[in-house]
């Protein structure tokens, strides 16, 4: 009885839009948790990231390996029930659309105030009380991210501390129009949430992927 109500519910989730089922592992998962991928005109597997393309979509987890795999074992032509062009190095394209959305989210946060950059401002918003997330490029110096990690952290004292560090210090640089960004932090708002959103889906993304191993401490010889 209580098996039949869960299932009951998990369906009417879906109804409604905010569950999906993913279509190589069969999960149910929030929509946030995944990708939408439809047919373009010619045939070719296409990844919808604002979920407003036309046609019938395929639901995949939102994570490297995922949509690699689902290539190989033919997921899209199945779950569309048409022949279907996988383009070589989809995951990989997919990686580049997630992360050029959360870095125009960035650029915005920056537009509207939501950004600050420098260690003097950012240790100055941290005193403030201002701060709601860090970024350090992937470049920077491990030390560099402890110090400012362990002021913000000083400041919010058992509340987890976010911070964002799945961009190079030229990408955080292109989206704020600066140069040489290895540091940087959010300011609360509406903009600055919509980043790290948008950034938190690249990281989970990316997340256990061999593809992205190299990112992980290989360079961290920058301040």
């Amino acid at each position: 009885m209580r098996q039949a109500a869960a299932e009951q519910e998990r369906e009417q989730d879906e109804e409604a839009g905010s569950v999906r089922r993913c279509a190589l592992t069969r999960a149910r998962r929030p929509k946030d948790e995944l990708i939408r991928f439809v047919l373009g005109p010619d045939g070719v597997v296409v990844p919808d990231i604002k979920e407003k393309l036309p046609g019938r979509g395929v639901w995949l987890t939102a994570a490297h390996d995922k949509v690699a795999d689902a290539g190989k074992r033919n997921v899209f032509k199945r779950a569309l029930k048409a022949e279907a062009k996988v383009p070589e190095g989809l995951a990989a394209q997919v990686d580049r659309l997630l992360a050029d959305a959360a870095l125009s989210a960035l650029a915005l946060a920056n537009k509207a105030g939501e950004a600050v950059f420098g260690t003097a401002k950012i240790e100055e918003a941290i005193a403030k009380g201002r701060v709601l997330a860090l970024i350090h490029a992937r470049e920077a110096a491990e030390d560099g991210c402890r110090k400012l990690d362990g002021k913000l952290r000083g400041m919010r004292g058992e509340t987890p501390v976010p911070a964002v560090s799945a961009f190079t210090a030229d990408e955080l640089g292109l989206a704020s129009g600066r140069t040489n960004v290895i540091h940087a932090a959010l300011i609360q708002g509406g903009a600055a949430l919509r980043f790290l959103a948008a950034a938190s889906r690249v990281e989970r993304y990316r997340k256990g992927s061999a593809a992205f191993a190299s990112l992980n401490g290989s360079d961290t010889d920058k301040e």
